[in-house]
Formats: C-alpha cells, sequence, structure tokens
C-alpha cells in the first residue's frame, strides 16, 4: 500500500535479536525452596531452578534446562543432594554448571559444562544475571534491599504472573514517561509528572487523584476518594520498584510495588508484579492483610488494563509525539544500553537527563470533561 502524499509512516520495525543484559527475576524465592526443579521459560530457552539440599537459604542452581548429554529436560528430573538429576540418564550436574556424577560411568568428561546463571535473593525474590557477552553478574547494579520488608513490619508478598503474548517488553517499559495514559486507560488526574534517568536506573515522579466520573471498580486507580504520590525506579532492564504513598480519605497507607518482567521471545513476556504494605499502627494482622489484599487487587487491574492495550496495539519505533507525551526517545535510548555490548554504551545512553511535563493543559481539558460526563450522566438519571 503506498503512503499518501504527506503522511507519515508508521515504523513498526523489528523485535531485537538479543535479550537484555542485567538482573532478572524469577519469582519469590519461596517459590523454589522446596526441594523439586522448576522450569522457567525466559530468553527464548527453558532454564532450571532449584536448590541445593545442603545449601543456605538463599543459595540456588540456575542452569540451561536441557542436559548437554542426550537433551533430556532438566526440569523433569530430581534434586538429589546438591545436583539436579536428568531423568534421561541421571546425569547429575551442579549450581556451578559442572556435570558432578554419572552413577554409571567411572569418569565425568572434561568439558561435561553446561550454561549457569548466578543468583541472588533481594526483598524475598529470586534474582539471576543474563548477559550474552557472558560477563560475570555486576552486584552493582542490583535493586536495593528494602528496609523491613520480609519482617513483621509488612505484610507478606501478594505476588501476581499473567504471560503476555504479542508485544516486546519495551511497552511495558514505555510506561515510565507516559503520563496522558494514566487518564485514559487507568482512570487517574496525573497532576504532577516527573522523570529522571541516570546511569543504569531510570524513575517516575508522579502524584495523582482518581476521577469522580468513573465507579471505583472501573479497575486502575479511578477511586475519587484515593490520592497517589509515586516513585517508581526500574534497576536495570526487568525489575521497578515502586514506593507509593496512598491516602484513602486521609488513610495513609506506605506500599511498595515490585513491576519485573522475563522475555520469553521476540514478542512476549511473562509480567511479574508483587505488593507488599507497611502494616500501620493500630490495626491487627488481619485489617492489614485486607488492605495489602486489596491494593494488590487495584494495582493488578492497572496492569490488565496496560494488557489489553499492549496485546491490540501495533508496535511503533518512530512515534509522533507532543510536548506533554514526555521523553519517549530519551528513555528508550537509555533502555538500549542492555541491548548493546558494554563497549558499545554511548554517553548519551547513561547521561542524567531530567524532563517534568506540564499537566496544567491536560487537566483543564480533563476536568472539563469529567463535568461533562458527570452532567450527563445526571441529566440521564433524571431523565430516566
Amino acid at each position: 500500500m503506498t503512503a499518501a502524499a504527506g503522511a507519515r509512516v508508521l515504523d513498526r520495525g523489528l523485535a531485537p535479536e538479543r535479550y537484555a543484559r542485567g538482573w532478572h527475576c524469577a519469582g519469590l524465592a519461596d517459590t523454589f525452596r522446596d526441594g523439586r526443579p522448576h522450569a522457567i521459560e525466559t530468553f527464548g530457552a527453558k532454564l532450571v531452578v532449584w536448590q541445593p539440599a545442603g545449601a543456605d537459604p538463599d543459595t540456588f542452581g540456575v542452569l540451561d534446562g536441557y542436559c548437554r548429554h542426550m537433551g533430556g529436560d532438566l526440569t523433569q528430573g530430581q534434586v538429589k543432594g546438591d545436583e539436579v538429576a536428568c531423568p534421561f540418564h541421571d546425569w547429575r550436574w551442579g549450581a556451578d554448571g559442572r556435570c558432578k556424577q554419572i552413577p554409571y560411568a567411572r569418569r565425568v568428561p572434561l568439558r561435561a559444562r553446561t550454561q549457569r546463571y548466578e543468583t541472588v535473593v533481594r526483598n524475598g525474590q529470586l534474582l539471576f544475571w543474563h548477559d550474552p557477552e557472558g560477563s560475570a553478574a555486576d552486584h552493582d547494579l542490583l535493586p536495593p534491599e528494602l528496609p523491613g520488608v520480609g519482617t513483621d513490619a509488612y505484610t507478606e508478598w501478594f505476588w501476581e504472573t499473567v504471560e503476555i503474548e504479542g508485544s516486546h517488553c519495551r511497552e511495558l517499559i514505555d510506561n515510565v514517561v507516559d503520563m496522558a495514559h494514566f487518564y485514559y486507560v487507568h482512570f487517574a488526574f496525573p497532576t504532577s509528572f516527573r522523570n529522571v534517568f541516570e546511569g543504569t536506573r531510570a524513575t517516575q515522579f508522579m502524584e495523582s487523584k482518581g476521577r469522580p466520573d468513573k465507579a471505583a471498580d472501573a479497575g486502575g486507580y479511578s477511586d475519587v476518594d484515593m490520592v497517589l504520590r509515586s516513585e517508581a525506579t526500574y534497576y536495570g532492564p526487568a525489575y521497578m520498584i515502586n514506593w507509593l504513598e496512598v491516602d484513602y480519605k486521609g488513610f495513609v497507607t506506605e506500599v511498595i510495588l515490585i513491576n519485573c518482567h522475563l522475555p520469553t521471545g521476540p514478542d512476549s513476556f511473562t509480567l511479574q508484579y508483587g505488593i507488599t504494605v507497611k502494616k500501620p499502627e493500630g490495626l491487627d494482622d488481619k485489617t492489614t492483610q485486607y488492605i495489602a489484599k486489596r491494593y494488590a487487587e487495584m494495582f493488578g487491574s492497572g496492569f490488565l488494563q496496560d494488557v489489553h492495550i499492549w496485546q491490540n496495539k501495533a508496535p511503533v519505533q518512530n512515534p509522533l509525539l507532543c510536548e506533554e507525551d514526555g521523553p519517549v526517545y530519551q528513555l528508550r535510548r537509555w533502555y538500549e544500553q542492555f541491548y548493546v555490548d558494554v563497549a558499545d554504551i554511548a554517553p548519551d545512553m547513561v547521561a542524567r537527563f531530567e524532563f517534568e511535563v506540564d499537566t496544567t493543559k491536560a487537566n483543564e481539558f480533563w476536568h472539563e470533561e469529567v463535568a461533562e460526563n458527570l452532567r450527563r450522566r445526571e441529566a440521564e438519571g433524571v431523565a430516566g
């Protein structure tokens, strides 16, 4: 089809041929502490995760999921002592990637090694390092420990997983700078919105309140009685910590949201998100757990609103932007650092960059639109 004269061509582009360098989250560490091998689909492949029987609680093995002997699926094998044993011929692999024992053989071949991934437990989650260049894990790039999380000061994690098909994970990253979608997709007024990118971190600062023309159960952040103050930082390509202060009718709650993903293919990823809530003074555990569960449902519904958009939109490499759309191209340039060799990281990918969106015009229009929606609703109610 030939484009009309003067029409802007939508460049769908191609998905990157490699997966991002950095720390990735396998899920809650407790998931893998049951003495069995577990499968994780990521990087276009399958990994096996297990905890060696004699290891300390934060030591795990993560290997390529297929035995280097004759391709047996290690995730269908067994944990035998410290090793994961292949169900095909019982070759036993250690967390260091070396074959430790072949029960029917006198010796193990010297080249009996497989792909391994270094691991760390952070904030109750199992993280592992991936780098196409094969570098050692960079512990300086780990997300921070969250003070108090994992103690009686906070609730347990409410953790959810959603499989996303038909979208590259950059669609998720784009949300860091997307002020306007909070109104149209999540039903909130973003009253303040600012970004800071520097090094391997990208941060969004936002304040918002719910829309009165949307029911409280409309999903997202629609509750008119709720005010959010949010600071959300990506630590590397795939792990975000979102500190939230939620003011509901004057009752303030401190919430921590983890948003992370595992790329599974060129146009698919596994979205994971978890909620923990700082226990307010004077409330019993049952009430606090209820509050945490409600916030988990609220933010979960927000992610599902995004998912619906991602699964129906086209990828766009050359988005046509207005000033209030924020620094989309700068964010994508920041994100590109994780998809090139370390030697090819350009200064503008990691230099400090700040941008604040002026929300004045947007809120003037949005408040008029909401007021009209309310007037129309009232008129229709009277007429009915």
